[in-house]
């Protein structure tokens, strides 16, 4: 017992580290490190870290990430979100609340081609909360919008948490993105019906909008139609095996290249930029990833998380009782913690008592980033609200923090959903070739 207890110290020490606000990565790699040397001594210890950055970051797969991430500052670039946000105005406005469901239906949009929630966020409170202030739309309303639309970023393909999580998981990364199609599609409806019935309610809260004729409609689909097609190469090519995760990355960051190109909005600058952005966020995430691998190592010497999958085995409790259990964890790490960091840290500690319940775990991945799409947008610190606080300086935090928390409701509904109909994150997946 005397590993598992110095395990479980790592983890309180690992804690206490990111409360202080170090970097994720050290505060992850620095206890691994001291944790291993403690228990198994320094010839060892050292031995780990000089391996597992190479032996984890060398991984092909892993060159997924940057080019997704490129294809989202390229789409970014070539001016997309803007004609996005249009198209979807142009055809819900006439509808209480309209500009509000089409912030939703544009998060969603560009949820696809940039796969991070934090850009959606950012991206959309620039094009959104301008439009929804000119019609007086409640400022509360139309903040919660935007941060709630935002989480969609990691829910719907491509999405650097499914590749993470397929990573650790050893789970096929495009069964997990295909896997998050169809709850990403329910909750973008169920959070348009939330904004519509509030709507109703509060008629004060969304006053209508001028009428659009239906030419105008028809017009706006000119700006969606390349994103459209880009997303049926990518995740379409993914789905009948005509390129793997990673070619398709490489795929969707050359077509937003040429999009970007086409439409004469790339400049030396913009792809600059757009480079350097890119590198930037790879080495956060690459940085995350060997922090969390060195702590895994000692974990996986402490023998904690098998300790743990023994002790859920034994416990007198129904199955889905524990994993809401464990989905209490990751709302409350939520608060506090970036989504990357989440799914690395807590994946080695949980994924075993995952497997021993007999869930499935594609099913399982597409729950737990639901839950994290949860945790990023309650107090007391919900990563997208803090980002969008950085683009409307002038509103409080706690009043975007109210806002948003109604949107809580409809993730609640779609996590039943997926309990009661599992076959909803499924049924994509297994007719995969």
């Amino acid at each position: 017992m005397f590993s598992v207890t110095i395990g479980l110290i790592g983890i309180g020490i690992m804690l206490l580290l990111m409360a202080f606000r170090m970097p994720i990565a050290i505060a992850l790699a620095l206890p691994g490190f001291v944790g291993a040397l403690v228990i198994m001594g320094p010839q060892a210890a050292f031995t780990g870290l000089g391996t597992i950055p190479f032996s984890h970051c060398h991984s092909y797969t892993l060159t997924t990430i940057p080019m997704f991430i490129l294809m989202g500052q390229l789409i970014f670039v070539a001016g997309i979100s803007s004609d996005i946000f249009n198209t979807f105005d142009k055809w819900l406005r006439q509808l209480r609340g309209g500009l509000a469901m089409a912030t939703i239906g544009a998060c969603g949009i560009f949820a696809a081609a940039c796969g991070s929630s934090l850009a959606s966020s950012a991206t959309m409170g620039s094009v959104a909360l301008p439009e929804m202030e000119e019609l007086k739309y409640d400022r509360k309303l139309a903040l919660g919008t935007i941060a709630a639309g935002g989480t969609l970023g990691i829910l719907i393909p491509p999405s650097t948490a499914f590749i993470v999580y397929g990573l650790l998981s050893e789970q096929s990364i495009g069964k997990l993105f295909i896997a998050g199609i169809v709850p990403g599609i329910l909750l973008a409806l169920l959070f348009m019906l939330t904004i519509n019935v509030q709507s109703r309610f509060r008629q004060d809260i969304a006053p209508s909008a001028a009428a659009i004729t239906w030419k105008q409609r028809f017009i706006s689909l000119k700006g969606l139609w390349v994103v459209f097609i880009l997303f049926i190469v990518v995740i379409g090519g993914i789905y009948i095996g005509v390129f793997t995760p990673t070619e398709a990355a490489g795929v969707g960051a050359f077509g937003a290249f040429i999009i970007a190109v086409f439409r004469k909005r790339l400049t030396w600058q913009g792809l600059l930029d757009s480079l350097t952005s890119t590198l930037h966020t790879t080495c956060m995430i690459f940085a995350i990833i060997i922090g969390a691998m060195i702590f895994n190592y000692f974990l996986a010497v402490t023998g904690l998380p098998m300790h743990l999958a023994d002790f859920v085995m034994s416990l007198s409790v129904p199955k889905i009782g524990i994993l809401c259990v464990i989905l209490m964890v990751y709302l409350i790490l939520g608060m506090f913690m970036d989504a990357m960091a989440m799914v690395i840290i807590t994946i080695p500690i949980f994924l075993p008592a995952i497997q021993s319940m007999g869930f499935d775990l594609i099913w399982s991945g597409v729950v737990l980033v639901i839950v994290i799409e949860m945790a990023m947008i309650t107090p007391p610190v919900g990563m997208n609200v803090y980002v969008l606080s950085g683009v409307a300086k002038h509103v409080p935090l706690e009043e975007i923090f109210q806002g948003v928390l109604i949107f809580v409701v409809p993730m609640l509904i779609l996590m039943i959903l997926l309990l009661v109909f599992p076959e909803l994150a499924l049924f994509l997946p297994n007719m995969m070739k």
